[in-house]
């Protein structure tokens, strides 16, 4: 599965994480901006528990692995997994087992999603055949009526 390759690798070989100015740590607004999302976003994934990043009163500094956790999550995302979905596969990690069932469930999901997305993909691949085909009966008729509008 791409998403749990990813995390692998991205937890076994960090592709250095943006650092905030104190090094290990980024604020809220750093985090935003190194990863393109906003504050919004940042707040919502740490409400449905999929971040938890560190405080410093009312300061969101995020770690390392709050790093790693919203790459999953927008890696996630982008091929279609649900957050609660997401969050199911991040939580059985374990950084001191070998993770079988985080990657089984991973597997399983991902395969799902790949069928929903090759479905999806077939349905996009009709329309667009159907409309060039509209398209190319509108030009014949337009055609057909431009020598009478010039006459």
């Amino acid at each position: 599965m791409t998403t749990t390759a990813t995390a692998a690798e991205t937890t076994a070989a960090p592709t250095n994480p943006p650092q905030g100015a104190g090094g290990e740590f980024l604020r809220i607004g750093e985090m935003a901006r190194a990863f393109g999302v906003t504050l919004r976003a940042l707040r919502f994934y740490e409400d449905k528990g999929l971040l938890q990043p560190q405080r410093d009163g009312t300061t969101r500094l995020y770690t390392r692995s709050d790093r790693v956790r919203l790459k999953l999550i927008l890696l996630g995302r982008k091929v279609g997994f649900s957050l609660r979905e997401v969050k199911q596969m991040m939580d059985l990690y374990d950084p001191t087992g070998a993770n079988t069932r985080q990657l089984r469930l991973a597997l399983e999901k991902s395969e799902k999603q790949l069928l929903r997305l090759q479905k999806q993909r077939a349905l996009v691949d009709d329309a667009i055949a159907e409309l060039e085909r509209a398209m190319a009966a509108v030009r014949i008729k337009l055609a057909e009526h431009m020598p009478a509008a010039r006459a």
